[in-house]
C-alpha cells in the first residue's frame, strides 16, 4: 500500500483518486476549494457534456499530438465509460454529445464524490498547495496554511489557468517548473475573440449559423460550422471557440490572425458567384424589394444593415440598380466577411488553456513524469486541449484513470 496524494479535486483528480484507491492505496485529495468538482458544475452549461461519439483525434490540439494515441485508446475509452455506469451515470446522447440522463452536472459531481466516500478516500478541502519537494523517502507537500503533507506518490491534477473562479490558478505549472519540466506557454482557449470595427455596437446580440474560416498570415488553416454570436467586442460561439486556442498561439507569436465569415453557407452559397446568382433569382421571385428587404428574409436586420453599410451601399437600393463591382462587394462581405483578430478574451473567460507541460516529458502509458519518479501529471495541466463537445473532460477522465491505475 502506497500513500498517494492527489493535488486537485476536479474531474481528473477525482477519477485518479478513485482508481488509485481501488488499487488498495491510502489516498488523500487536497482541494483548494470548499467543494470538489466545482468546475464540473459549469461544464456543458450546467449539464456536463462528459463525452462525445465522434472520437477523431483531430478534435485535440498539442505540439506533440502523436502521444495522444497512447492515452485515447479503445481499451481506455471502454474502461472509463464502464466506470461511469459503475458510479451510476446513465448517459443521455444528443447529436453525439453525452450528458448525465438527469441533464444536470451536479449528478456527475455527486456520483464521483459518493464513490470517493465509499472508498474512504480522505479529502482535505480549503487545502491550497504552495510547493512540493522530493527526497529519498518521497514527497513533502507544503500548504499555504503552514501544514505539511507527506506522500510516496503524487498525482498533480491542479488544472490550468482557465476559469480561475473555479480554483484554477496555475500553481501546477509552477510546481512542474520547479521539477524542471518544460511548460509550453499556457494561453486562453475555448474563448471569445476580439476585433476592431465601428460596426460592433450595431451587430451586438445577433446570432447566426455560419461557416468560419481561420486564416494565419493570409493562409487558410481551418474551418468550423455552427452558431456565431456577434458582440460589441468581436465574436463568440462554439465555432469560434474551437479555433480560439490556435489563434491565441498565433497572436502570441505575433502572427496575423484573421477569420472570414460566410453568413449564407447554410443555403449552399459558397462564394461570390453563388451569391450573385442567388440574388438574381431572389429578385425575380420576391418582387419590388430593395436589397435590405431581400436579405432580411434570411439574415437578422441588424446584421443586414452592417453588411450593406460595410459595402458602402444604400439599404434602399434595388439589386438591379447596382453595378457588377457593387454586387461583388456586397457578395464578398456576405460570404467572406473578414475580421482581424486583435486578441482573445482573458483566462477568466476561457473554458480551458492551450499549452502546458510538454507531453514529451510524460510517460503517456502511466502519466508518470519522465523527470521525477512517482510524480504523475494529468488533465488540463498537460499540453492538450480539445474542441467543445466533451473532449477536454474526456482527456481529464482518462489521464486521471491511467495515473490512478499506475500508482501501486
Amino acid at each position: 500500500m502506497k500513500k498517494v496524494v492527489v493535488i486537485g479535486g476536479g474531474a481528473s483528480g477525482l477519477v485518479a483518486a478513485i482508481f488509485a484507491a481501488r488499487k488498495q492505496n491510502d489516498v488523500t485529495i487536497l482541494e483548494k476549494n470548499n467543494i470538489c468538482g466545482k468546475k464540473i458544475l459549469v461544464t456543458g452549461n450546467g449539464r456536463c457534456n462528459f463525452w462525445n461519439e465522434d472520437q477523431d483525434i483531430m478534435h485535440y490540439r498539442s505540439l506533440n499530438l502523436k502521444y495522444l494515441t497512447d492515452v485515447l485508446t479503445t481499451e481506455n475509452k471502454e474502461i472509463i465509460l464502464k466506470f461511469f455506469k459503475q458510479i451510476g451515470i446513465e448517459p443521455k446522447i444528443k447529436n453525439g454529445y453525452y450528458y448525465p440522463f438527469s441533464n444536470q452536472a451536479v449528478s456527475m459531481q455527486n456520483a464521483l464524490i459518493t464513490e470517493v466516500k465509499r472508498l474512504n478516500i480522505k479529502v482535505e478541502l480549503n487545502a491550497e498547495v504552495k510547493n512540493i519537494e522530493k527526497n529519498k523517502n518521497g514527497f513533502n507537500i507544503f500548504m499555504q496554511n503552514g501544514k505539511k503533507c507527506i506522500a510516496d506518490k503524487v498525482i498533480l491534477a491542479t488544472g490550468s489557468k482557465a476559469a480561475p473562479k473555479t480554483g484554477s490558478d496555475g500553481i501546477g505549472y509552477d510546481i512542474c517548473k520547479n521539477f524542471n519540466h518544460t511548460i509550453i506557454k499556457p494561453l486562453p482557449a475555448l474563448v471569445q475573440l476580439k476585433t476592431n470595427g465601428t460596426f460592433l455596437k450595431e451587430w451586438d446580440g445577433v446570432r447566426a449559423d455560419v461557416l468560419v474560416t481561420y486564416l494565419e498570415n493570409n493562409q487558410r488553416q481551418a474551418e468550423e460550422k455552427g452558431e456565431i454570436q456577434l458582440t460589441n467586442y468581436g465574436v463568440s460561439g462554439i465555432c469560434v471557440f474551437n479555433l480560439s486556442g490556435r489563434i491565441a498561439r498565433g497572436l502570441d507569436l505575433k502572427k496575423k490572425e484573421q477569420i472570414e465569415i460566410n453568413f449564407l453557407e447554410g443555403l449552399g452559397i459558397k462564394n461570390i458567384d453563388d451569391f450573385i446568382n442567388w440574388m438574381e433569382n431572389r429578385e425575380k421571385t420576391v418582387k419590388e424589394r430593395n436589397i435590405a428587404q431581400l436579405l432580411e428574409g434570411v439574415l437578422n436586420y441588424k446584421l443586414v444593415n452592417v453588411l450593406i453599410n460595410q459595402s458602402k451601399l444604400n439599404t434602399k437600393s434595388k439589386w438591379k440598380s447596382l453595378n457588377i463591382e457593387q454586387k461583388k462587394e456586397l457578395a464578398k462581405n456576405i460570404t467572406r466577411f473578414k475580421l482581424d483578430i486583435t486578441e482573445t478574451n482573458s483566462f477568466d473567460k476561457a473554458q480551458v488553456c492551450t499549452g502546458g507541460v510538454d507531453l514529451k516529458e510524460i510517460d503517456t502509458n502511466t502519466m508518470q513524469s519522465k523527470k521525477v519518479e512517482d510524480l504523475y501529471i494529468t488533465g488540463e495541466l498537460l499540453d492538450v486541449d480539445g474542441d467543445c463537445g466533451g473532449y477536454n473532460l474526456e482527456w481529464a477522465w482518462i489521464t486521471g484513470m491511467i495515473a490512478g491505475m499506475s500508482v501501486e
